[in-house]
């Protein structure tokens, strides 16, 4: 059984109880973050516990937590639940006021709720999901303008991991005014030639921990980098397509909408990336 974090206390997860009056429950009034473990040390910790406090004050919520207590809590959960590769989800709502109400509670009188638990994924590292590559299907983009707020509110996501699912892919990639924003739980880039080709950073996207990693990654290995929107038809013509995220890292993709990106198969430039990016990663994990 794992042990779980609460409110600045670690208990058995059967133990772990959070209020119906719970505003992340009733509202959806609350952010995350998920940060990979690989070798039990902590993949890009900063960032993603920088886009925490950024996703915090966007929506006026107090952080619970310094970020070295919150390094800590961490590392305390990769040691209590021998955590070799996995990762750490990490959630922090406005609290439990005691009724429901649309207007927020008084931060004075209503402490945030903290949550950390862990997840065993032994093998992260080596998925055999890179070496074949993904498929994905295009659907519209119907969520919220602020996708750069990482919040809890994951209902469109999760339709469109079902869809995908449904669609006999293993991804959907979604579309606003005829052009890729990002896949449900990720990054979309494309490859042409030696350009990778991905959406320039606004409030349509999240500003992925893992995106600002490869990208960095890629220029210093002397690639091209060109921040622009893109369509899904340019995406089926391209030489390589392909996905960041957290606990995906680098990952190909093969097929978007049925139809064979380059030869149907992970290129050269992805497989690549993902091999930089586990490297540097792991060298610089604390």
């Amino acid at each position: 059984m794992r042990t779980v974090y609460l409110n600045g206390e670690y208990m058995p997860e059967n133990e772990a109880n959070v209020s119906i009056f719970d505003r992340g429950f009733l509202m959806a009034d609350g952010v995350y973050e998920v940060t990979s473990v690989l070798g039990g040390k902590l993949v890009d910790f900063e960032g993603h516990a920088v886009r925490l406090q950024r996703s915090l004050d966007a929506l006026e919520m107090r952080n619970p937590i310094s970020k070295e207590a919150l390094l800590e809590v961490h590392r305390e959960l990769v040691r209590l639940n021998g955590i070799d590769e996995g990762m750490i989800y990490l959630q922090v709502t406005r609290g439990a006021p005691g009724d429901r109400d649309f207007v927020f509670p008084d931060p004075e009188t209503t402490a945030p709720t903290i949550v950390l638990f862990t997840q065993d994924k032994p093998g992260l590292a080596n998925s055999p999901a890179a070496q074949k590559g993904m498929k994905v299907i295009s659907i519209e983009d119907i969520r919220w303008g602020r996708r750069d707020i990482k919040t809890v509110q994951l209902l469109y996501p999760s339709m469109g991991k079902m869809m995908a699912k449904k669609a006999g892919a293993d991804d959907a990639w979604m579309i606003e005014d005829g052009y890729v924003t990002e896949g449900t739980s990720n990054n979309a880039y494309i490859v042409k030639g030696n350009k990778i080709v991905t959406r320039a950073l606004s409030n349509d996207i999240l500003h992925g921990i893992t995106r600002a990693a490869v990208l960095r990654f890629a220029q210093e290995a002397q690639m091209e980098v060109e921040e622009r929107n893109f369509t899904i038809e340019e995406a089926k013509k391209a030489d390589e397509a392909f996905i960041t995220s957290a606990s995906t890292f680098v990952m190909p993709v093969v097929e978007i909408d049925g139809v064979a990106v380059g030869e149907g198969v992970p290129g050269r430039v992805a497989p690549r990336l993902r091999e930089i990016y586990l490297e540097e990663s792991l060298k610089a994990a604390i």
